[in-house]
């Protein structure tokens, strides 16, 4: 079982940056993927950056890449979300979540999961709001 605690979200104005923070319970933190969605009023929860379980590799949504940056320390059971040039459009609840790795995948694999029934564990949200 892994318990996620989300925080950094706030209230920013269109064009500054935030960074985001998850830090995750538990022993085994480098064997699972990391994830941040976002969920903005009346629409589904959207799939924004994850990172793998070992090396730290990426992946983006198209809507972010270039802006934000995505990143693991593995010491510190922390994964974070570097959010810079900031838009109105990327306000929304942003989740952190946790996809345990599958044992047929060596800790060495890259796999990337960017669907929310991918993950395991999800966090409770942190609201980040952007004005314009």
């Amino acid at each position: 079982q892994v318990q996620l605690v989300e925080s950094g979200g706030g209230l920013v104005q269109a064009g500054g940056s935030l960074r985001l923070s998850c830090a995750a319970s538990g022993r085994t933190f480098s064997s699972y993927a990391m994830g941040w969605f976002r969920q903005a009023p009346g629409k589904e929860r959207e799939f924004v950056a994850t990172i793998t379980w070992n090396e730290g590799s990426t992946k983006y949504a198209d809507s972010v890449r270039g802006r934000f940056t995505i990143s693991r320390d593995n010491a510190k059971n922390t994964v974070y979300l570097q959010m810079n040039s900031l838009k109105p459009d990327d306000t929304a609840v942003y989740y952190c979540a946790a996809k345990t790795r599958p044992s047929y995948y060596t800790a060495t694999a890259i796999v990337y999961y960017t669907s929310v029934y991918n993950y395991d564990y999800w966090g409770q949200g942190t609201q980040v709001t952007v004005s314009s």
